[in-house]
């Protein structure tokens, strides 16, 4: 098995919706906002190779939507999902599998594109794997949601025939026995966690349970989550798992840390060490 850190650029949020009820004196120390209250944000995928598989955990918000829709995120950086994907010798055609964890449009948007009038998967070979909960939930959204599940993101999945859906059920394997999955339920319905054993390690692809190092302290909920109590006593229930099994956590939205391990501290379970995913190589 060989990994692979796919960066698909930077994007921008604003600061106090990303840190909840947290006061803007202590998060902008963690990541300072600029004049307009944003902070930057990472869109960090992961392309695993294994066997005769090439899976790709996410594919960042992609760049179809119109310029209206992109002044509100200001995407920078030099990174894009093709990009990176080349950078390690790949194109979006040697991707197999395309696991979503949740159809937001910064985790699926790049899994499809425009071909003239048509809207296409990006990824021609790869089949799309999400789950038949959340998927009802994302083509169903509620009005607080709805603005973060795009049609044009996720119907056109379907509408390929490439969907496929995985069991609800934590440990399910997809795709390659190597790969389970974690389900959480307070930032959106059935988000899907995958967990990587690599090299007898376990990794554990964070999504939006925890979208950055930052927000391991349990009061650090995103004001983006739809039922912010079942996010706190999820991530109190997973740091203490992590801990106790030393699991690598993987971050797909941290613009400057990719991996920690952790430690028990007098203020709960905080960051040991903070790596490269290369590191791990």
């Amino acid at each position: 098995m060989k990994l692979y850190t796919i960066n698909a650029g930077y994007f921008k949020l604003d600061g106090g919706a990303m840190f909840g009820v947290v006061p803007k004196s202590i998060w902008n120390k963690l990541n300072p906002a600029d004049e307009n209250n944003m902070c930057t944000w990472a869109l960090r995928c992961l392309l695993i190779e294994v066997n005769d598989k090439r899976i790709l955990i996410d594919t960042g918000m992609g760049n179809k939507q119109d310029a209206k829709f992109f002044s509100h995120y200001y995407m920078h950086g030099y990174e894009t999902l093709e990009t990176s994907l080349a950078k390690h010798g790949f194109t979006k055609n040697d991707i197999t599998d395309v696991l979503l964890t949740h159809l937001h449009f910064d985790h699926c948007g790049g899994s499809i594109v425009r071909e003239g009038e048509q809207l296409v998967p990006a990824f021609k070979n790869a089949t799309y794997w999400s789950n038949k909960q959340h998927w009802k939930w994302a083509i169903q959204p509620n009005e607080r949601e709805k603005a973060s599940f795009l049609k044009e993101n996720i119907l056109p999945i379907k509408e390929s025939g490439r969907l496929k859906f995985a069991e609800v059920k934590d440990s399910t394997s997809i795709i390659d026995d190597a790969i389970t999955l974690k389900f959480a339920y307070g930032h959106t319905d059935a988000m899907m966690l995958p967990v990587i054993n690599y090299n007898s390690k376990t990794i554990v692809y964070m999504a939006d349970l925890l979208p950055s190092a930052a927000h391991i302290p349990l009061p650090y909920v995103m004001g983006y989550d739809m039922f912010p109590l079942t996010t706190l006593n999820e991530k109190k229930s997973f740091l203490q798992e992590a801990f106790d099994y030393n699991y690598i956590l993987y971050f797909e939205h941290d613009p400057s840390v990719e991996c920690c391990t952790l430690q028990t501290t007098d203020k709960g379970i905080r960051v040991k060490e903070t790596f490269t995913l290369s590191a791990l190589q």
